[in-house]
């Protein structure tokens, strides 16, 4: 068997809920494009943490490449971790160890979420009923399932 290419990935995400005019919670996500890993799944918007860049920059900073909206707050409040030993990008074996910062962010709510970095790893974004994640819109991936599960925590 190949040895598996050792892969550690830090990155700062963006947890922003939003209610409705029917009182239903949305939360703010955005779905992989083709050309990011894996494609088609939804998550938050954020993503990695460039060397000698501040967390807190970075989450502002991929929160308005991905979605367009500026933060008007973010404060880290819980760090979520992946670990998996398997095929990854380009069909290659992987021991991929991404830590995920999540940080509960204030944003303008009257600004449309939309894309900036086009050709990027993101294809859309979108306010979305929490009640749909993972049935409507899915696949998901863990972490965006952790923020699920732990919701009061980014209240």
């Amino acid at each position: 068997m190949t040895e598996a290419r050792r892969t550690q990935r830090l990155g700062a995400y963006a947890v922003a809920y939003r209610t409705d005019a029917d009182g239903a919670d949305l939360l703010l996500v955005t779905r992989i494009s083709p050309v990011g890993y894996p494609a088609g799944y939804w998550t938050l918007a954020g993503g990695g943490v460039d060397h000698g860049e501040s967390p807190h920059d970075a989450v502002r900073r991929e929160l308005h490449e991905e979605t367009g909206l500026t933060a008007l707050s973010a404060q880290l409040v819980d760090v979520h971790d992946v670990h998996v030993v398997e095929r990854g990008r380009n069909d290659g074996y992987e021991d991929y160890h991404g830590v995920h910062l999540l940080f509960r962010t204030v944003v303008d709510d009257s600004v449309e979420p939309h894309v900036v970095e086009v050709g990027g790893s993101t294809d859309v974004a979108c306010w979305v009923r929490v009640d749909e994640i993972g049935t409507t819109y899915q696949p998901i991936l863990p972490m965006l399932q952790h923020v699920l599960d732990h919701r009061e925590r980014f209240r």
